[in-house]
């Protein structure tokens, strides 16, 4: 029961109105997110000898695409939302109410972003490394629009930072006033930190192409294996001792480590060449 004065309250509504047209705290923190991943590696691009406002290239094809794997992961690993007989196929395209699955927002946004280094005569491994930090920090803002949704948090807990979930919100067999672990703001704090990390270890190491964005996939696919394992939520898919997602995050920590590894040992510089600079500058003066 919600009996420690410092519990976490849940947000009272999720969306306003301006007029008619809602907004959703959900969609504006993907928004706020976006931007500022946009800002920061902008300007870790342009450190890197890039032109800065690439950024805005590769983000015509990043972003849609890793909006529409965000959604396409969240369908295939939850199908009783969106499938007969038990969910809603209307549902489907409704991003604002929430679920969006973070890896396969990656995995098709590299795609876009391949696509537009590739049209425009640019390595990846550069850009992803000066894209890394910031893509950690968007994620832990878009954590918070868990939080207005009342969604993905965790096991009951008595801890004082306990999350308090409404009545239309709680989950089945779980009385009124039930704390819950809050893993969103365990997410959050998690990617914050792992975006200093970052920031730190590509100052202080000289690392090769590639090398810093396979570390983010290692710091985000640890974070992941144990805040997976504490989460509540369905689909609960167990493999021994872990929940699915958790071996999944697993999976990313090592292909991190491996990645890491294979990159290091083809000593390609994370620095834009003078060559890549100028087939863009030519390029976007054509």
């Amino acid at each position: 029961m919600a009996n420690w004065p410092f519990s976490i309250p849940s947000p009272s509504q999720a969306v306003w109105y301006l007029g008619p047209i809602p907004l959703r705290a959900y969609g504006i923190l993907i928004m706020i997110g976006i931007l500022i991943a946009i800002f920061l590696t902008k300007r870790r691009y342009a450190d890197r000898g890039g032109d800065g406002e690439f950024i805005y290239e590769v983000a015509i094809w990043a972003v849609p695409m890793g909006i529409i794997g965000g959604r396409l992961y969240e369908i295939a690993t939850s199908p009783q939302k969106y499938f007969p007989p038990t969910g809603d196929p209307w549902l489907m395209p409704q991003l604002w109410l929430g679920g969006m699955g973070i890896m396969g927002a990656v995995l098709l946004g590299a795609l876009g972003a391949y696509i537009a280094m590739k049209l425009n005569g640019q390595r990846l491994g550069p850009f992803a490394d000066a894209l890394a930090p910031g893509l950690l920090m968007a994620q832990a803002i878009g954590r918070i629009g868990n939080y207005f949704n009342q969604e993905l948090f965790g096991w009951a807990t008595t801890l004082p930072w306990g999350l308090e979930i409404d009545d239309r919100h709680l989950p089945a067999g779980y009385a009124p006033g039930t704390l819950f672990h809050p893993t969103f703001l365990y997410e959050l704090i998690w990617n914050l930190l792992g975006a200093l990390f970052l920031l730190w270890f590509d100052r202080k190491h000289k690392i090769q192409s590639g090398q810093l964005f396979f570390l983010y996939i290692s710091v985000y696919g640890l974070g992941r294996t144990w805040i997976e394992h504490i989460r509540i939520d369905e689909p609960a898919h167990w493999i021994g001792p872990l929940r699915l997602a958790s071996w999944f995050g697993l999976g990313l920590v090592a292909f991190g480590l491996i990645g890491y590894w294979l990159a290091g040992r083809l000593h390609h510089s994370t620095r834009v060449t003078p060559e890549e600079l100028e087939t863009w500058e030519a390029k976007n003066k054509a």
